[in-house]
């Protein structure tokens, strides 16, 4: 067990954040005229890449708990989020939805199984891509999970195109009343962003943040603690600037 412990610190601070974490504190230590800027800039910087702080930074976008399946809300139809793609993926000989939409699918999929409500996909081509990734979304919840899509949005590059795109589809059929799927730290800024779009609105969250401090290494830097706090900043970023964005237009 102790030799598990070292291994693990030794591992902390021999990779990435943890190593130039070591390599401030000691410029810190060696330069005494810039040591209150780099310790300032050192604690900041260990702190979000700890997974403790990463979790805490998630939770605090979290809006509401996860969906009783056993007993879901009545809704009309399901809207699934993307969140990236893999370019270029040679084993599956092409693009294809990364780990974060993957992770989207298989709880929309989820929830199709309780509800047997239509699905919405939406997400268009950021960066580039032979395709789109509300085709590859439709693609893989029809072929691997073998759950059909009935309406397919690709041209949205934001949240705030996801519900502006979504809407004429959705209000067309009738929609009025929708789950909405995406990582619950993403709640916070998108079930606003469709509210606006004319919708009552289930939040249908996956990937919830873990907060407890199970053991001494949620304390120790890592790249996923550092992951999960660049998320959690990025989405508080998005909420100001949707905020900022919003005051010069009264609709997505």
């Amino acid at each position: 067990m102790l030799g598990f412990t070292l291994g693990n610190v030794l591992a902390a601070f021999l990779l990435p954040p943890g190593i130039f974490i070591a390599l401030l504190a000691v410029t810190a230590w060696r330069c005494p005229r810039c040591r209150m800027g780099l310790s300032a800039l050192l604690a900041a910087f260990y702190a979000l890449s700890t997974p403790w702080v990463g979790g805490q930074l998630l939770a605090s976008l979290q809006i509401a708990p996860a969906l009783d399946l056993r007993h879901p809300p009545a809704a009309d139809a399901i809207v699934v989020l993307g969140a990236g793609r893999r370019l270029d993926a040679p084993e599956y000989g092409g693009d294809t939805v990364n780990n974060l939409t993957l992770e989207r699918l298989r709880y929309a999929a989820r929830l199709e199984a309780a509800t047997h409500l239509p699905i919405l996909v939406t997400g268009g081509e950021p960066g580039g891509g032979q395709e789109p990734e509300g085709r590859l979304m439709a693609r893989v919840l029809t072929r691997e999970y073998h759950v059909p899509v009935r309406w397919q949005e690709d041209r949205a590059l934001t949240t705030w195109d996801n519900a502006r795109n979504s809407a004429p589809l959705l209000h067309a059929a009738g929609v009025r009343r929708i789950f909405l799927v995406t990582h619950a730290w993403h709640m916070r800024r998108a079930v606003p962003l469709f509210r606006k779009a004319g919708f009552a609105v289930i939040p249908a969250g996956t990937g919830f943040a873990h907060t407890q401090l199970d053991s001494f290494m949620d304390l120790l830097p890592d790249a996923r603690g550092l992951r999960d706090s660049y998320f959690g900043l990025h989405e508080w970023l998005g909420i100001l600037w949707y905020k900022l964005r919003g005051l010069f237009q009264a609709t997505p």
